[in-house]
């Protein structure tokens, strides 16, 4: 699949990382290095825009390495860009950690997956067929 892309930053497209991974890493673009505090979030641009294909979608998802040595985190996770936005590429990323985190220019901060999703119709109707976990909520299934 070919995805129209503009890149305003001076960091490489993304690019898939091995063989069958399935994120591209999304990198930041600052003029000067962001000093993200605990707990705080920042919106982080990439300086890219790009062109879905109709029935796609770009998520947005945290780097798990980020999250696990620095607690570092997409907060809307994951984040949606749809096919008809035209904005550039911005990351909501919060530190959940103990430490300020250093976000330099050209650091990866973030992963895209480009997915197909469908478009979805409601029927108004009075009853739903019956299933063995009925309405059983959070926890319902196990322990």
């Amino acid at each position: 699949m070919n995805i129209k892309i503009i890149n305003k930053s001076d960091n490489a497209l993304p690019a898939y990382e091995s063989e069958h991974a399935a994120g591209m890493d999304l990198c930041a673009f600052v003029a000067e290095t962001v000093l993200l505090q605990p707990m705080q979030r920042q919106l982080i641009p990439t300086g890219l825009f790009i062109e879905l294909p109709v029935g796609h979608e770009a998520q947005i998802r945290p780097r798990s390495g980020l999250a696990l040595k620095h607690g570092i985190t997409v907060l809307n996770s994951p984040g949606t860009v749809d096919a008809d936005y035209r904005g550039e590429i911005k990351v909501l990323l919060i530190n959940m950690g103990t430490e300020v985190f250093e976000i330099k220019n050209g650091e990866r901060i973030a992963q895209m997956i480009i997915s197909q999703h469908a478009t979805a119709e409601f029927a108004l109707v009075e009853t739903l067929t019956e299933s063995n976990r009925g309405a059983g909520g959070y926890g319902s299934t196990g322990k």
